[in-house]
Parts: C-alpha cells; sequence; structure tokens
C-alpha cells in the first residue's frame, strides 16, 4: 500500500532490514512506505467521449461483500505469517491463490502452462571500504559515511568504486521531451559522477510567480521527474558511473535521518546483466555536504541552484574528481508473482490483454507491537487480492463474456519496492503493445460504502472516463489526489506500467461516507488506520468492517475493466502526460 509519513517500520524474518519504498506517502526512498499516487503532468485533460455500455452496471454480476471477507481472514490468518516473500507464507500464499484461480476455471496465466512467474530478487547490503574522497589539486575533502553521505551499490558483485572519477552538477538531472528540458544537453556525464537536485524544477508561474507553473512538470504536482527513483535511472540511462542527489530538508519533506534508513539491506530484481548496467554508486549526500564541495570547485550553491531552474541550464563540470569504494553481502531469494487467465471470446482480439494486478505480500514476522510480532496485512492488501480474486469470479460470470483476455495478476515484493510488479513489466508474459490497461488494486475501502472515490493521478488517461462513467451509474463522485505534491501515483503497483508506457488506473477510499453512517465516518476511519492499523501487527480484521465498500470500489473496476476489454479502441495517456510519448512510440512499432 502507498505509504504515510507515521508509518512505523520493522525489520521482516525473512526479509530482514529491507526497506519498502512502496506504499509510501513519505517522498523518501525506501522511507516508511505510503499511500500511493499524485497527478501526473495532465492537469486539465479532456474528457472522451464514451459510447453509452452495452452492458449497465445494474446488469453486471454483483461483488459479494461477505466472499471478500472470507478472503480476507484466509490471506490475513497467523497461519501465512505475514506472506513475506521467500518463506513458507509464501509458499501458503501461492497455493491459496492457484487452488482459488483453478476452482474458478481460470486459466493458467503463463504460457508455459504454470500459474506463477518467477521473480528472482537478490537482497544487497552494503559497507564502506573507503569514504567518499573529493580531491582538487593539492585540496581534499572526504564526507563522513551517514553523516554526510548514505551510499550502496545495486551492482550484484562483491564490490563497487570510483576511482578519480570527474564530477559534474547537472541541476535537476531531468530530460523531458514534452517540456522543452535538458540538463544533459552539450555534455557527457558517461563514466563521470554527477550531483543532482532534488524534486523537479520548481518553475514559478509567469502570472503569478508566488505559484509554480501550471504549464511545466505539473505545476504543484509531482512528475516522476522528481522522484529519486527517476534521478538514479536517468544516471544510469547516461552511463554514469555515481550518482549524488543533495538532500534538502524542505523541498524532501523528511529528514536525512530518512535517507539514514538506506544502510540497511536493500532488495531488488535481477537484471540479466546482473545490474551492472546501473551506475556503480548511488546515493545521497547533505546540503551542507554539497556546499562545501562546491565551495572547494570555486562555486556557490544557491546561485546554482538558481540557475538550474532555466531551460538554457547546462550542467557544470567541477574541475574535481570523487573517489569511493564499498563491500557488498549479497543473497538471493526466488519469489513468485501468479497469474489467471481468462481467454478472451473474440478470435481476433484475445491475444489483446487488460490486465489487473494486486500485491499479495505483506511484512511477515518483525518486531513485537504488544507482544504481537505477525503483520498480517489485512488491509494491505489481503483486502486488495479478495477484492481481486472476486472480480475474477464476476468476470467467469457475466454476458456477454469480454472481447480481449483478462490477466488476473498477483505480485509479490510490492513492499520491498514494487518488485514484482517491476519484474513483469520488464519481462511481461505478454507483450505490452498488446495490453489495453492495468487496474490496481491495493488497501481498498473496509470500513464503509461511500458516496466519492478517490483517483490517484486523476486526469492522466482515459481510463478516467471509463471510471467517470461506471461511477455516475452508481450515483457517485470522482475525488481527485488531495495532495498531488507528493507524487503518490508512483508508488504502488500501477506504476510500473505506466512507466513501460500502459495506461494504468489506481483509485483509492472515499472520505464520505454512504447509507446512515455520519459524512466524517469514513475519514475517521481511514485516520485512524493510517495512525494505528497500518504496517502494524494490527492491521486485522476488525469487527465493525463493512465490506460492502470494498465490493462497491471492486465494482467500478470490474466495469472499467469489462468495457475496456470490449472497447473499439486502446485507452490513451491524455495530451502531455510523461508517459504519452512511450506508449505511442510502443504501438507505432
Amino acid at each position: 500500500m502507498p505509504t504515510h509519513p507515521q508509518t512505523r517500520v520493522f525489520l521482516v524474518a525473512v526479509l530482514a532490514g529491507a526497506l519498502g519504498a512502496a506504499c509510501s506517502k513519505s517522498e523518501a526512498p525506501n522511507a516508511p512506505p505510503a499511500a500511493a499516487a499524485a497527478e501526473p503532468a495532465a492537469a486539465a485533460a479532456t474528457a472522451v467521449a464514451l459510447p453509452a455500455p452495452s452492458v449497465p452496471l445494474s446488469s453486471m454480476p454483483k461483488l459479494d461483500p461477505a466472499v471478500i471477507l472470507q478472503h480476507v481472514k484466509v490471506l490475513s490468518s497467523d497461519k501465512l505469517q505475514g506472506r513475506a516473500p521467500g518463506g513458507v507464507g509464501e509458499d501458503l500464499t501461492v497455493g491459496y491463490l492457484e487452488t482459488q484461480f483453478k476452482d474458478l476455471g481460470l486459466k493458467p496465466g503463463n504460457p508455459d502452462g504454470s500459474y506463477v512467474q518467477r521473480v528472482p530478487l537478490v537482497g544487497i547490503t552494503g559497507a564502506q571500504a573507503k569514504p567518499l574522497t573529493f580531491t582538487k589539486g593539492s585540496q581534499k575533502l572526504t564526507l563522513n559515511w551517514k553523516d554526510d553521505v548514505v551510499a550502496w551499490s545495486k551492482h550484484v558483485a562483491d564490490t563497487a568504486s570510483i576511482t578519480r572519477s570527474d564530477v559534474i552538477f547537472v541541476g535537476y538531472g531531468v530530460e523531458a521531451p514534452e517540456y522543452g528540458w535538458d540538463d544533459f544537453k552539450d555534455v557527457d556525464v558517461k563514466g563521470k559522477t554527477i550531483v543532482v537536485l532534488i524534486n523537479d524544477p520548481p518553475i514559478p508561474d509567469p502570472a503569478d510567480p508566488s505559484k509554480l507553473d501550471p504549464k511545466m512538470f505539473g505545476g504543484k504536482a509531482m512528475t516522476y521527474y522528481g522522484r529519486w527513483t527517476y534521478k538514479f535511472e536517468e544516471a544510469a540511462r547516461k552511463g554514469a558511473a555515481a550518482v549524488f542527489i543533495v538532500h534538502e530538508e524542505i523541498p524532501a519533506a523528511y529528514p536525512f535521518s530518512v535517507v539514514q534508513g538506506n544502510l540497511g539491506e536493500k532488495f531488488d530484481t535481477i537484471a540479466a546483466d546482473k545490474n551492472m548496467s546501473r551506475a556503480s554508486i548511488e546515493g545521497w549526500m547533505t546540503v551542507d555536504a554539497a556546499r562545501r564541495l562546491l565551495t572547494m570547485a570555486g562555486q556557490d550553491f544557491d546561485t546554482l541552484k538558481r540557475q538550474a531552474l532555466d531551460k538554457g541550464f547546462k550542467a557544470v563540470p567541477l574541475g574535481v574528481q570523487a573517489s569511493m569504494a564499498l563491500t557488498n553481502k549479497v543473497r538471493t531469494i526466488n519469489s513468485r508473482n501468479v497469474v489467471a487467465r481468462l481467454e478472451g471470446s473474440d478470435p481476433a482480439l484475445k491475444d489483446e490483454y487488460v490486465v489487473y494486478t494486486a500485491h499479495w505480500d505483506h511484512l511477515g514476522v518483525g518486531e513485537p507491537v504488544n507482544g504481537d510480532t505477525i503483520y498480517n496485512g489485512a488491509r494491505d492488501n489481503a483486502a486488495g487480492v479478495a477484492v481481486m480474486l472476486e472480480v475474477a469470479r464476476q468476470f467467469t460470470k457475466v454476458q456477454p463474456p469480454p472481447k480481449r483476455s483478462i490477466l488476473f495478476t498477483m505480485v509479490t515484493a510490492e513492499e520491498q519496492g514494487l518488485l514484482g510488479s517491476q519484474y513483469y513489466s520488464v519481462t511481461p508474459l505478454y507483450p505490452l503493445a498488446k495490453t489495453l490497461a492495468d487496474i490496481n488494486v491495493d488497501s481498498p475501502n473496509v470500513f464503509a460504502p461511500s458516496k466519492d472515490v478517490t483517483v490517484i493521478g486523476k486526469g492522466a488517461s482515459d481510463l478516467d472516463d471509463y471510471l467517470q462513467q461506471a461511477a455516475q451509474e452508481q450515483g457517485r463522485t470522482l475525488r481527485p489526489d488531495p495532495q498531488p505534491e507528493k507524487g503518490y501515483y508512483y508508488r504502488s503497483d500501477h506504476f510500473n506500467f505506466a512507466k513501460q508506457g500502459v495506461p494504468a488506473l489506481y483509485i483509492e477510499s472515499g472520505i464520505e461516507a454512504a447509507g446512515d453512517k455520519p459524512a466524517d465516518y469514513l475519514k475517521k476511519k481511514l485516520d485512524d488506520y493510517e495512525a494505528h492499523d497500518y504496517h502494524a501487527p494490527s492491521d486485522v480484521v476488525k469487527p465493525d468492517w463493512d465490506l460492502a465498500g470494498a465490493a462497491q470500489d471492486g465494482q467500478l473496476v470490474f466495469a472499467v475493466g469489462y468495457r475496456v476489454a470490449n472497447a473499439d479502441r486502446f485507452p490513451e495517456w491524455k495530451p502531455g502526460n510523461e508517459f504519452k510519448a512511450k506508449r505511442d512510440a510502443m504501438l507505432k512499432k
């Protein structure tokens, strides 16, 4: 589930020390997991006029709250030991999901005839072998491990190092053609060490400089270019040897102590090249350390930061060289995505897919809280898996059956950084060019039906128009993400599909209760969950849960997927969205 700032993060027995970047409202790297998604850069998107649905929502099979609850109880039971990847909890969870898919008559989702996709994971615990040292002639600046700099390597190797690597300040480290922005123009950073500012470039609005320009990097909303993960990925694409993000507490919205939490074991998927295409060293430095570095180079931090807000900014070689060495302790885990397929009814369209995702994993067994060590993850995300299973059941009953195939994908290791969905998105079982959409279910509303539904990244794609249509049939309204600047769109499993160009939809609970409940009942329950149960052993089924809310939202995503599967055209990203160019290029091939 997306993550919240007050979340407590615990060591898990099987994945000890791994902190998940998933589910997190804190924009920190592998900080306490939080809620997911900010409005990707298509703010005032134009709605697509959809035809009247051939099957009204009132005529579609209805999700059963009692069936959803029964699945949640099984998946969040102590017997499954918190569903951590790599242990007995995974074996029991995968076995249960396979059985449910078989009982529904769904076909194996893997073309090899099985219901699983193997996901190789690596855990790397890094340690400093030689400190980060900058030299310029006879001058030397050595940064203190943890106090000044936090660094790691994603290379599946015993060591990683840089030696006398030229250092270049690259502003915000962004290449965004749709905004006419390129911080790497006229510079080759291959084999170099780059220093990067945090977040999107905060461009003032020409009409009102006290606000951000809504036409540049989403204005107040964060785009993916502002995520720390993007900075590291772009460094790899440019061939940099090392990359260090400058931490500033106000723009980051979290202290450097959160970054220091990255010194434990870090998990990742294992690429064919053993992640050797990544920069040798990735990390963060404090703003004070960056100021000292730039002073040594004869530059001023504040001046360069101001210059970096201009499209004409060019990277600045600092005339400084960097050296550092790390040692790695490496271990591997083989985990599994669980995948089932409902074959489309149209012979001409059955090789095209609508994908549903929900992560089956949680935090396993960890530090005791009030004597309880099992992190059951009932809402996060046993409930999401349960909703998907019930959606799958209704897909087997709906008439007429969908023309295109439906893929139900229960992904692993979301809590470790969206790793199961990442693995699928880069090694898909079916071509992404033939994948119309991903619809993600994570931590659904288990408290009460609502009059509204929150759309994370509202305005991103045509999928919102399908959602709007179905919500109107329920007499409900769509509510935009209330904190688009936090970038929650980029923090749950749908994002990995979006990053590859596939339109993706992610909704969260509404906040206005329906029926006989007070209007603020639902918001109070959500706030209480976040304060006391999120990522805690107390995330268990409660007597006052009302799964009618989960069924209500599940009915929406059922309708969206069904209608997309029967549509005469693929859904598209809205103009200006940062993922549109990749999708357009994919579909032209």
